[in-house]
């Protein structure tokens, strides 16, 4: 049988790897009269097609490592390749990676190009399939990527000793995504890409869709198959129906590594689930779990958008922790960093030798103060990457929510740029179109695609709709960070009592914009690093003072309108401030005064689920009415909160260092009102000046109210009141 001839150049690059349509000369392919086999076998002394029934053909070297056999048949022959080389006697059966056909489809390639394909990572990445055929399943693993400006591209690994010259990959045509199933390839294998480059250049480039990788500072990508059965199917199915603005939420924030260093993902879990179950907090809030190669940026410099970290576990152990925290009844949110990505050179910047994922122009794709790349949220494929992978945390991971890091360095074009140093929009603004088109995007999609999760925003600025619903032109997150409540109220608090007086506004002026957005008040890790010192050397005072300003705070913080937000830490009032590097300072609950911390945010999450009027008319203004918001001569607040039903709570806070005795304060209702709370109980810390646990309301109007009381108000302390029994 005469078979055609091959053109020499294509053979040469075949037998480099540098072929970018492998397929087309290696493989199965019809000639007259029935089909010729090529498999590339660089090295090796004999080589042998063995077929059904065990029939063998043995094949003829044709160049460089590249053998070939014909055979009569009418149909497409299966096939396995035995090799025998120089250094053993002992034949190598494998499967050919060429005989396959691609594992992306037509629809998936038209997708992507579009930038509409919410499933990337089935696509896209490293998956375990098994493949049937007349000589049985085939069971291997699909690779595909997009690169393209690729002159070729290769996988290597721990299965081919890290050398890619065997394992080109097709190229899939004008989508620029390469292609190729490689058998018994399984699930643990370590790996990466070899990029050729426009310039000629071999660059070695980790899987951008990669969900597992090696231990940092090791950066190879790893094949990993989930085998995890979830058990939280309740938690979700009930998530669906819950209504986040009108449902509790009190978060506690936490860095992974510094919470009990030692732990992982599973044995974190016990421990975790029994910490947040005692202290009361709805969610958690995991600091940034995506793969990320320096420990020290905190997660926020991603170069594994796709993989929770190894630190901890591989990705089924990241899930059985969720798990069990939604079968404990706790939600979970993870911060996700789509504005900004690392320099590393194995990692996604210049990904193929070109610019890819980030802007070409430095003016757009260069991120001057933290050293980083800015993603090009116009391009399709770079938009759909970060879409696909907003959706791939609530989808593999089951995660509620996502926490957008960084939004106003996404919005806005001059963000950190002196003039000149910056590219107006086609209208000559500041706006970052793209970017706000891309963010619309994601939170309309993922809201829709899994009904009751949350896209949360860190917006620092005043850019108006954030959390506005994108068909009336907002951002569609459902929550926003109050920065400016957090900014004013940690400047009034750090002053001392004898001068709040004349900050009196940083407290109440919240106010005036709280229903502008759906708000989350924080008080994150960035308030607690790089010198600003924890919570509790915020406070002024001596010890006593300090310990109660914090108690006075939180009781502040838990009674304002907005979800509430607190970093690992200052739950005990830990004196030093956070470091990644070591763990918290657990041994301070020894000592009373953290221990009534701690109790006290217990009673406040506590007290907090229970009553409605704490959150169920947080972004609505019949939720919240002043009682006193301008007593600035006595350093107090007092304001209502009421839930859909008319129960109310009303809160009184004292930021003065003394006790306000015979105190008259109006209130909505006559009757006994019940001191819920007293952030001055001894239980606490605390002097003991309260109430004894009652007030009634029998005198006249006061405050515009239409009943008064007389209480004690003690000093840097707060109470909380609720009515109990209604008078006559």
């Amino acid at each position: 049988m005469i078979l055609p001839s091959l053109d020499e150049g294509v053979l040469d690059k075949i037998s480099h790897g540098s072929y970018a349509f492998p397929h087309d000369v290696l493989g199965v392919h019809p000639i007259a009269n029935g089909f010729v086999i090529r498999v590339l076998r660089p090295l090796a002394k004999s080589v042998t097609a063995v077929l059904a029934g065990g029939r063998e053909l043995e094949l003829e070297h044709l160049y460089r490592g590249v053998w070939q056999v014909s055979l009569k048949t009418e149909s497409v022959p299966d096939y396995r390749v035995k090799t025998v080389y120089e250094a053993s006697s002992t034949p190598w059966i494998a499967d050919d990676p060429y005989r396959h056909l691609p594992t992306v489809g037509e629809l998936d390639l038209h997708l992507i190009s579009e930038g509409r394909h919410e499933k990337l990572w089935e696509v896209l990445g490293s998956r375990v399939l098994s493949v049937s055929g007349e000589l049985g399943n085939s069971v291997g693993t699909a690779f595909a990527l997009w690169a393209p400006n690729a002159q070729a591209v290769r996988v290597a690994g721990d299965f081919n000793h890290w050398s890619g010259g065997a394992h080109a990959m097709r190229n899939m045509g004008s989508s620029g995504v390469w292609e190729l199933f490689i058998p018994e390839v399984a699930s643990g294998t370590k790996y990466k890409y070899e990029i050729l480059t426009k310039s000629g250049s071999w660059i070695s480039k980790i899987d951008p869709l990669g969900n597992y990788f090696e231990h940092p500072p090791l950066t190879a990508s790893i094949v990993h198959e989930s085998t995890h059965r979830w058990s939280d199917q309740s938690w979700l199915e009930a998530r669906t129906k819950r209504d986040a603005l009108k449902s509790p939420m009190s978060v506690y924030e936490m860095h992974l590594g510094s919470w009990k260093p030692g732990l992982d993902y599973r044995s974190m879990a016990d421990e975790l689930i029994e910490y947040l179950t005692k202290l009361g907090f709805t969610h958690v809030e995991f600091m940034p779990v995506a793969e990320h190669p320096f420990g020290g940026s905190w997660g926020y410099q991603v170069t594994g958008y796709f993989a929770p970290t190894s630190r901890f576990g591989d990705p089924d152990d990241f899930r059985y922790l969720v798990d069990r925290l939604h079968q404990a009844g706790i939600g979970v949110i993870v911060d996700w960093v789509p504005a900004h990505f690392p320099k590393d050179e194995w990692a996604l910047a210049s990904f193929d030798g070109e610019p890819l994922y980030e802007h070409a122009d430095p003016r757009r794709g260069e991120h001057p103060d933290w050293g980083t790349l800015i993603f090009d949220f116009g391009r399709n494929e770079v938009r759909n990457f970060l879409v696909a992978n907003a959706l791939y945390w609530f989808d593999q991971f089951h995660i509620d929510g996502l926490r957008v890091d960084a939004v106003a360095s996404m919005l806005y074009l001059d963000y950190s740029r002196e003039d000149g140093q910056w590219l107006p929009n086609k209208f000559g603004g500041r706006e970052n179109l793209d970017a706000i088109t891309f963010l619309q995007e994601v939170n309309a999609t993922c809201y829709r695609e899994h009904p009751g999760i949350m896209m949360i925003a860190e917006e620092s600025t005043s850019w108006g709709g954030v959390s506005n619903p994108t068909d009336s032109g907002g951002l569609g997150f459902g929550f926003k960070w109050n920065m400016g409540w957090m900014h004013d109220s940690l400047q009034y608090i750090s002053k001392d009592p004898m001068y709040r007086k004349y900050h009196h506004g940083d407290l109440t002026f919240s106010m005036l914009y709280a229903y502008d957005e759906k708000f989350v008040l924080p008080i994150s890790h960035d308030e607690v690093v790089h010198g600003k010192g924890s919570m509790i050397s915020k406070m002024p005072g001596d010890h006593w003072q300090k310990f109660a300003n914090l108690r006075a705070y939180l009781c502040f913080m838990w009674a304002h309108p907005g979800k509430q937000l607190l970093f690992m830490g200052q739950e005990f009032a830990q004196a030093s401030e956070w470091s990644e590097s070591r763990g918290l300072d657990w041994w301070a609950l020894e000592q009373p005064a953290n221990q009534g911390i701690q109790d006290l945010v217990a009673n406040l999450n506590r007290l907090y689920a229970k009553h409605p009027a704490l959150w169920e008319l947080d972004h609505e203004p019949s939720g919240f009415s002043w009682i006193d918001g301008g007593n600035a001569d006595a350093n107090l607040l007092s304001f209502v909160r009421t839930d859909s039903d008319g129960n109310r709570l009303v809160a009184v806070i004292n930021f003065s260092g003394s006790p306000h005795h015979d105190f008259v304060l109006g209130l909505p209702a006559s009757g006994d009102w019940e001191e819920i709370l007293n952030t001055d109980s001894t239980a606490f810390g605390g002097s003991g000046v309260g109430n004894f646990g009652l007030v009634q309301a029998l005198g006249g109007p006061s405050h515009g109210q239409p009943h008064s009381a007389v209480i004690s108000v003690p000093p840097l302390g707060g109470i909380w009141l609720i009515l109990r029994k209604v008078a006559g």
